[in-house]
């Protein structure tokens, strides 16, 4: 449980520091996921998580 917590703690602070970073950027970014369709962004998703379980998966052992 402990490591859940850091793991989402370690993404809040990656997605902070990119926010603002990078404000303009993620701006343009949300305006074009508007468009995406939801079969595109669903797959996107699913590949994201697959490829954080390896990760983990690998790294965790």
């Amino acid at each position: 449980m402990t490591d859940l917590v850091v793991a989402i703690g370690l993404v809040l602070v990656i997605e902070g520091v990119a926010y603002a970073a990078f404000p303009q950027a993620f701006r343009r970014m949300l305006k074009m996921v508007e468009g995406t369709p939801d079969a595109s962004l669903r797959m996107g998703g699913l590949l994201a998580a697959s490829i954080g379980l390896v990760i983990v998966w690998l790294v965790r052992g």
